[in-house]
C-alpha cells in the first residue's frame, strides 16, 4: 500500500527505505574520511607508526610529510580506481550484489588496518583497499537510487547519499573523541574497527530491497522489473497479474535502454568540438577539479592537526564543530540549489568561501607589528595596543575556527552539492556516462593530490596555503560566470539545445527557454499544471487519492532533482503533440530522467563529497 501520494503518483515505503539503506555507502565513505584526521594525533598511533626520537614519549613522535601524505592519500588513489570499475561491476553483478561485494572488500581493508602493529605501510595498504570499495560504492549507490526510486522524489532520495557522507564524517569525529583516551592500540583500533559495522548494515539491508528495474530490463527480466517498480510505488500485485501503471513504467525503461544501445558513444567522442561536446567535457572536469581546490578536504583530512598547531587545546572538539556545520548546512544546500538555480549559488559561494579563507590565512600568519613595525615607520602606543589584541595567538586561533566554520557553511550549501547536480545535467545523452566518468576521475585525482601534497605545502608556506585556496575559489566563481550555462528547470534535451544556441551566452542563459515558452518561469508553471492533470491509470489504486492529488498540483514548491527536471521542457504545457505520455508523466523514447547504467555518479564529496 502506498505510503503517500506525490502529484497523483503513489510512493511506497520501500522507496524511502532503499534510499536510506543504500546511502550507507555514502556514510562509509564519510566515516573513513573523517577518522584519519584524529587518528593521526592519537598517542599510541604516533608511537607505532611515526618517527620517534624517544619511542616511550609520544610527544617526540612526528609523521614525516611523505608518510602522513601516503597514509591519508592512498584512500583517494583507491577510490579513483574503484570509481572507474564500479559501474562495470554493477552492470555485471547487478546493483545490489555489487554493493555486497564492495562491502566485503571494504571489510578486508579495515581488517588489514586494525591488525597492523608497527608497519605503517600496512595501514596505508589497508586504506588503499578500502578506497577501492568506497570508489566502487560511489558509482553503484547513486546509480541504484536514481534507477529504483520513483521519479517524483528521485532528486531528494539521491541527495541522501551526499547527506550521509557528511553524517559519516561527523560520527567519525564523535567516536574518535570518545576513544582517544583508551589505553594502547584500542584508542585507534576501536575507531577503525567500528567501521566494520557500516558495511554489514549495507550488505545485509540491501538484500531485502528490490533490484534496479533498469538493470532487470537490460538483462531480459521484465517481470521482475515490474515487481521492483510495484514495490517502490507501494502497489500490490497478485502473482501473474500486471498493473497498467507498472507496465507503462517498465515499457518506458525498456524503450530507453534500446535507444541508448543505438546511440552509445565512444571515448573519443567526448573530445570532439561539435555540439560543444569538448567544451562541456572540459567544463565538467574543471568544475570537479575546482570543487576539490576549494580547500574543503584541507580541513576534513588535516583539520585536527591544523588547529592543534595554532594552540587549540582540544582540536578534536574543533573537528566536531566543523563536522556538525557541514552536516547541518547540507540540508540547506538541497534548498539553495533548487530555489536559486545553479550559477548564482556557485558564483556567490565561491566569493563567500574565498573571503573566509582569506581571513583564515591572514589570522594564521598574523605577526605582532611591535616586533616588525616596517621600514622607516614607528607605531603609536594606542595603535600597538590594538595590534596586540589582533595578533594575540588565542584571538587569532578563534578567528581561524570561526572562518573555517563560515567557509564550510558556504561550501556545504553551494559547491558541495552543486557540482554533482551539474554533472548529471550538463552532458548530452549519447556521451553522458563517459563525460561523467572523466569528470569524476578529475575529482578523485585532485582529491589525491591535495591529500598527499598538503603536508609538504604546509611545511613550506604554513597557513599561507589558505591564500592559495582563496584564489582558487575566486577562479571557480569566474569559471562559472563565464562558461557555465544555467540548466535549472530544463530537461536534459533542452539543456543540449541551449548549449548549442549561438545567441545564448552563459551570463544570459537564465533568460533562455525552449521553443514554445515565453520564459523559464512560464515553462515551470505550465509543466506544473500539466503534471497535475495527468491520470495515474492504475485500477488498483483508490481514485479519491488521485483526485485529491490532481486538485493540488505542485503546491508552492517545485519538486527537486533528477525526477523533476526530466519531465519538463518538452513543449507548452507538457509533452509535444503526437508523443505518448506514460503514467509517470514522461514521454516514450529517450527518458532523460533515468541515467545510463554506466553513468559515473559522484564519489562523494566529503563535504565532499565525495565529500
Amino acid at each position: 500500500m502506498p505510503l503517500f501520494y506525490m502529484h497523483g503518483t503513489p510512493i511506497g515505503g520501500t522507496a524511502i527505505m532503499l534510499a536510506v539503506v543504500a546511502s550507507m555507502g555514502g556514510f562509509i565513505f564519510g566515516y573513513d574520511t573523517g577518522q584519519i584526521s584524529d587518528i593521526l594525533l592519537m598517542s599510541d598511533f604516533k608511537q607505532r607508526f611515526a618517527t620517534c626520537s624517544n619511542p616511550a614519549d609520544a610527544s617526540t613522535c612526528e609523521f614525516s610529510t611523505v608518510r602522513a601524505g601516503l597514509i591519508v592519500a592512498l584512500l583517494s588513489i583507491g577510490t579513483l580506481a574503484g570509481a572507474l570499475i564500479g559501474a562495470p561491476t554493477a552492470d555485471r553483478l547487478g546493483r545490489r550484489y555489487a554493493m555486497v561485494v564492495e562491502c566485503a572488500l571494504f571489510c578486508v581493508g579495515v581488517i588489514i588496518q586494525i591488525t597492523s602493529t608497527h608497519v605503517w605501510q600496512q595501514v596505508a595498504v589497508g586504506r588503499l583497499i578500502s578506497g577501492l570499495a568506497v570508489g566502487a560504492l560511489s558509482a553503484a549507490v547513486p546509480m541504484y537510487q536514481a534507477e529504483t526510486a520513483p521519479t517524483q522524489i528521485r532528486g531528494t532520495l539521491t541527495a541522501t547519499y551526499q547527506l550521509f557522507i557528511t553524517f559519516g564524517i561527523l560520527v567519525a569525529y564523535c567516536i574518535a573523541i570518545g576513544t582517544r583516551n583508551l589505553e594502547g592500540a584500542r584508542s585507534w583500533q576501536t575507531v577503525i574497527g567500528i567501521g566494520l559495522v557500516w558495511p554489514c548494515i549495507l550488505a545485509f539491508g540491501i538484500l531485502f530491497m528490490p533490484e534496479s528495474p533498469r538493470w532487470l530490463c537490460a538483462h531480459g527480466k521484465p517481470k521482475q522489473a515490474e515487481i521492483s517498480v510495484a514495490r517502490a510505488h507501494g502497489i500490490k500485485m497478485a502473482e501473474g497479474e500486471s498493473n497498467p501503471f507498472v507496465r507503462a513504467e517498465v515499457d518506458e525503461i525498456s524503450n530507453q535502454i534500446e535507444t541508448e544501445r543505438r546511440i552509445k558513444a565512444g571515448w573519443i567522442d567526448c573530445f570532439k568540438p561539435g555540439n560543444k561536446i569538448l567544451y562541456r567535457t572540459l567544463l565538467g572536469m574543471s568544475l570537479q577539479s575546482l570543487q576539490q581546490l576549494t580547500g574543503a578536504n584541507y580541513f576534513f583530512y588535516y583539520g585536527a592537526t591544523i588547529f592543534q598547531s595554532v594552540g587549540i587545546q582540544d582540536s578534536f572538539i574543533t573537528q566536531i564543530i566543523l563536522g556538525a556545520v557541514n552536516f547541518g548546512c547540507t540540508f540547506g544546500g538541497l534548498y539553495v540549489m533548487e530555489r536559486f538555480g545553479r550559477r548564482r549559488p556557485l558564483i556567490w559561494g565561491g566569493i563567500w568561501q574565498s573571503a573566509w579563507l582569506f581571513v583564515f590565512a591572514a589570522a594564521g600568519t598574523a605577526k605582532d607589528p611591535r616586533n616588525n613595525p616596517g621600514i622607516g615607520k614607528r607605531k603609536s602606543p594606542s595603535h600597538l595596543d590594538v595590534c596586540k589584541v589582533l595578533t594575540n595567538p588565542l584571538f587569532c586561533s578563534q578567528v581561524m575556527i570561526v572562518s573555517a566554520c563560515m567557509f564550510i557553511l558556504g561550501y556545504a550549501m553551494t559547491w558541495a552539492p552543486g557540482v554533482w547536480i551539474l554533472i548529471g545535467e550538463t552532458f548530452p545523452t549519447r556521451s553522458r556516462a563517459k563525460q561523467g566518468a572523466l569528470s569524476t576521475a578529475s575529482n578523485w585525482l585532485w582529491n589525491f593530490l591535495i591529500a598527499f601534497f598538503t603536508p609538504f605545502i604546509v611545511s613550506a608556506i604554513d597557513f599561507r596555503y589558505g591564500f592559495v585556496f582563496a584564489a582558487c575559489n575566486l577562479l571557480g566563481a569566474c569559471v562559472v560566470f563565464f562558461f557555465l550555462y544555467e540548466s535549472s528547470d530544463l530537461s536534459l534535451e533542452s539543456v543540449d539545445v541551449m548549449y548549442n544556441d549561438p545567441n545564448c551566452k552563459p551570463w544570459t542563459s537564465i533568460l533562455w527557454a525552449p521553443a514554445g515558452y515565453t520564459s523559464r518561469y512560464d515553462l515551470v508553471e505550465q509543466t506544473k499544471a500539466a503534471q497535475a492533470r495527468k491520470p495515474l491509470a492504475s485500477g488498483a489504486l483508490e481514485e479519491k487519492h488521485i483526485e485529491e492529488a490532481d486538485g493540488h498540483g505542485y503546491g508552492n514548491g517545485a519538486p527537486t532533482g533528477v525526477g523533476y527536471r526530466g519531465n519538463i521542457g518538452a513543449g507548452p504545457g507538457g509533452p509535444n503533440q503526437g508523443e505518448k505520455v506514460t503514467p509517470s508523466g514522461s514521454m516514450t523514447g529517450t527518458d532523460s530522467r533515468r541515467p545510463s547504467s554506466s553513468t559515473m555518479v559522484h564519489p562523494p564529496n566529503t563535504g565532499a563529497t565525495s565529500q
